[in-house]
């Protein structure tokens, strides 16, 4: 995930929505009131934060649904931005697969506090990092200790970088290369590739495979898949944008359209394709007990203060869910993400079984940008 939006995400937290978003979040009476108000942050998000495409959708505690749309899914054609087009959901794919881990481990077929080393013999060694001392829920929680092969990656050429394809024991090794993180919660993608490793070591089938038959399939979630080495998306979809700056710092904004691109450097940390309302689904699923048992989702709920450069003072992160307050009162539980080609996305629910999907199709170029996409969901759970 971007760092613009993980800045934002924790300024979100840490205090309320800036004056510039004051008008989409402010209270409203009457489901016409909340729907007028998701409608003016979606557009707070395309027009003075200059983002190509914005939508949102939001299911009720009845079960109900409105959703929000503004400005374009497709620059070249003008096609209009709306809530059903698929995305690509980034770390959102990391509550997938977390999920699919818990089930393993409710039927016994792995523990949570067993090592790495247990599974994956002799992968994590090297360069200070041993395997025989990181659990799989240390992994989870990220508390494992490892860097991040994302960061590893960071300076790659774009055009190499959107058509290579990655297997999974490269960005491990990828990640084992670089220093230590310095706090005892760091984000990193590479916890769950190594958990889709220990999934498929314990199962015989690839990672993705286990997440399908027990998650996407059962729930009926159509419009939910994993891309595999493929570069585009299925059917109706909303194109994705980024932008770099031409000839180095100091140079001019340009443009990218990022829509075709290989995603396997998130792997089943990042790489599922998806839309707002199967999202919802499975978040509603997931937290209303239907997935797991009560025993072990209370286990998945259980958290850890983040970092508060990520997450903010207040943000707290489970089994593969973040949590942090609300504005209105109680806490938010769900996930973000983020992608290098330009789709990013916050699917969150508070207390009472509102949930709410947002999405844009361009990265925000600024904190403030980023700070509105997070004001939209404030917006859509605080009515």
């Amino acid at each position: 995930m971007p760092s613009v939006l993980l800045l934002a995400f924790a300024a979100l937290i840490a205090s309320t929505a800036p004056a510039s978003a004051t008008p989409a979040s402010a209270p409203s009476t009457g489901a016409e009131s909340s729907r007028t108000a998701l409608q003016r942050s979606v557009e707070e998000l395309t027009g003075p934060h200059d983002l190509a495409g914005a939508a949102a959708l939001v299911t009720d505690p009845r079960g109900k649904r409105w959703s929000a749309a503004s400005g374009r899914a497709d620059l070249g054609t003008g096609r209009a931005m709306n809530a059903t087009d698929r995305f690509r959901i980034g770390s959102i794919t990391k509550t997938f697969t977390a999920v699919t881990a818990l089930q393993l481990a409710d039927e016994g077929l792995l523990s949570l506090d067993a090592s790495v080393e247990r599974y994956l013999p002799g992968l994590v060694r090297g360069h200070g990092y041993d395997g025989r001392t990181i659990t799989v829920r240390q992994l989870l929680q990220h508390t494992s200790g490892l860097p991040d092969h994302s960061d590893a990656l960071a300076d790659a050429d774009v055009s190499w970088l959107r058509r290579h394809h990655f297997a999974p024991r490269e960005l491990v090794e990828l990640a084992l290369r670089e220093p230590r993180p310095t706090s005892p919660w760091h984000y990193s993608t590479t916890n769950y590739v190594l958990v889709g490793l220990v999934i498929e070591a314990v199962t015989g089938r690839p990672a993705e495979t286990e997440v399908t038959r027990r998650v996407i399939e059962p729930l009926g979630l159509r419009d939910t898949y994993w891309p595999g080495s493929s570069p585009t998306i299925r059917g109706p979809h909303s194109r994705s944008y980024f932008t770099v700056r031409e000839g180095g710092a100091d140079g001019a904004w340009v443009q990218v359209d990022g829509t075709t691109w290989n995603t396997s450097a998130g792997g089943v940390g990042g790489a599922l394709v998806s839309t707002t309302a199967d999202v919802n689904a499975f978040f509603a699923a997931l937290l209303g007990g239907r997935l797991l048992s009560p025993e072990r989702l209370a286990e998945m709920r259980t958290t850890v203060a983040g970092d508060p450069n990520r997450l903010g003072p207040e943000g707290r992160y489970g089994l593969g869910l973040i949590t942090g307050p609300l504005p209105c009162g109680g806490r938010f539980t769900g996930h973000t993400g983020g992608t290098r080609a330009g789709h990013h996305t916050i699917s969150a629910a508070a207390p009472d079984g509102r949930q709410v999907t947002v999405v844009v199709n361009e990265t925000p170029r600024t904190e403030e940008a980023a700070h509105a996409l997070l004001a939209a969901v404030n917006t859509a759970l605080c009515p």
